[in-house]
């Protein structure tokens, strides 16, 4: 017995800013799990900005999406079959099998989402790679202080919503960038000191200036362009760059000229230090059980943007370049 689900596709590789037409839709026939495999059906898929670079044929820290077949991404899942002695129909699990509806996999693929009174989309951002990206991030390579004022851009989106939480737990002053009044509304209420609306300030660096007069001990980085050069301009001697994201130039299509001010890095003896998520796997089970517990604590949230059904999954992710998305973006599927 086959079951029939649908899936996104890479139909062509975007020149700059991605459009709908670089996506289209599919069904397949899935079979009957054989035995070790289960039968999934996605509830929750993710899309996020480190996408936009796997969707270039060039080597990278993951290998490109190929034409002609689905797109992979974060996915919470139920089991809906199961010829798997560890997995029960009905088990929530976690997976990279996102942009389709359904897939069968081995057992070894899958993870069982603990037993945590959260809702299981959380585990696609606050509690998954998100939460992890801005906790060990901000732990290995900004070593925050009491005291310390971090800036954050792209401080709304999932990762740096938590970053400004994180630093204001660990007794951090925290300056946001943002897009929009209402997104640094919603920072404000859960901790932020200082906010930026870059889209209508005028001058980005007397902005973060006056947001940080005393200047700037980390910056978390999730833009690059203008706001990297202000962080440099701002920093103070010893200060650490969290080279997290450069959405500004995801979809740029030749290189720009590097920040006009780089040399500060010398004179201010400045850390700089690029990362992937997976660099700090190792912290994985410690940040999942601080961050479990500050949300059962109510110091951690987050908003969500929701897309529903797979056919809108392309939508959602070119949102994500215009900015359209509060907190996590995510797809809801079934």
């Amino acid at each position: 017995m086959t079951t029939k689900m649908r899936e996104i596709r890479l139909k062509s590789r975007p020149v700059g800013l991605p459009v709908a037409e670089n996506f289209e839709l599919a069904e397949v026939a899935l079979p009957a799990p054989a035995q070790g495999e289960v039968l999934v059906r996605n509830l929750w898929m993710s899309v996020d900005p480190y996408m936009r670079g796997r969707m270039y044929d060039r080597p990278s820290y993951a290998p490109p999406f190929q034409l002609g077949e689905p797109l992979q991404g974060g996915a919470i899942g139920r089991v809906e079959q199961s010829n798997h002695p560890d997995f029960a129909t009905g088990d929530l699990v976690e997976s990279m099998n996102g942009w389709r509806e359904g897939f069968v996999s081995i057992g070894g693929a899958l993870q069982k989402l603990p037993n945590e009174n959260v809702p299981p989309q959380a585990y696609l951002g606050v509690l998954g790679m998100p939460g992890l990206t801005a906790y060990s991030g901000l732990a290995r390579i900004g070593e925050p202080k009491p005291g310390d004022t971090v800036f954050v851009s792209g401080a709304a989106g999932a990762v740096g919503a938590a970053v400004c939480q994180i630093a204001r737990l660990r007794g951090c002053r925290v300056v946001a960038s943002a897009g929009s009044d209402a997104k640094l509304s919603w920072l404000r209420s859960v901790g932020v000191d200082a906010g930026v609306n870059y889209k209508t300030c005028g001058n980005l660096l007397e902005a973060v200036r006056a947001a940080a007069p005393n200047g700037i001990d980390i910056y978390f980085d999730n833009v690059g362009g203008d706001h990297l050069e202000v962080a440099l301009e701002l920093a103070r001697p010893f200060a650490r760059f969290i080279e997290c994201g450069m959405i500004s130039a995801y979809n740029d299509t030749e290189l720009k000229p590097g920040p006009r001010n780089i040399i500060y890095v010398v004179g201010k003896s400045l850390k700089m230090q690029g990362f992937i998520v997976t660099n700090y796997w190792d912290m994985r089970d410690q940040f999942r059980v601080e961050m479990t517990q500050w949300i059962k604590d109510g110091k951690m949230k987050w908003e969500e943007t929701v897309e529903n059904g797979i056919e809108n999954a392309p939508k959602a992710f070119l949102g994500l370049f215009s900015g359209v998305n509060s907190g996590k973006m995510l797809v809801k599927l079934g």
